[in-house]
């Protein structure tokens, strides 16, 4: 199992903008390939024009797969295009992290 981590900052002021905009067009077409995130949240201290996702894959084939799929998705395309003429977002930092050994037993 991998985790992916991405966040995303927004130019201040612009983050409810952002949100909204992907709310509409890309949260519906993420879902359809990607499934349910484990965690989709707005930063509430630190830096505030950010936001965090997280999605849970089997493995870097099945995250490969599934993220192809989206990028072969018009809808997807549409609202990356949005996205980019919108303008809110100012930087996007991603990571693919690996649980401990221990981690989910009990």
């Amino acid at each position: 199992m991998i985790y992916d981590h991405r966040t995303y900052t927004c130019r201040p002021g612009t983050i409810r903008k952002q949100l909204a905009l992907y709310g509409e067009y890309g949260w519906p077409v993420q879902r359809r390939h990607l499934g349910e995130p484990v965690l989709y949240a707005a930063t509430e201290t630190g830096d505030v024009n950010s936001y965090v996702h997280i999605w849970v894959y089997e493995d870097a084939a099945d995250r490969a797969k599934k993220r192809a799929a989206m990028m072969a998705d018009q809808g997807w395309l549409d609202y990356l295009k949005i996205s980019a003429d919108a303008n809110f977002l100012v930087s996007q930092n991603n990571k693919i992290l690996t649980p401990v050994p221990f981690f989910g037993k009990d």
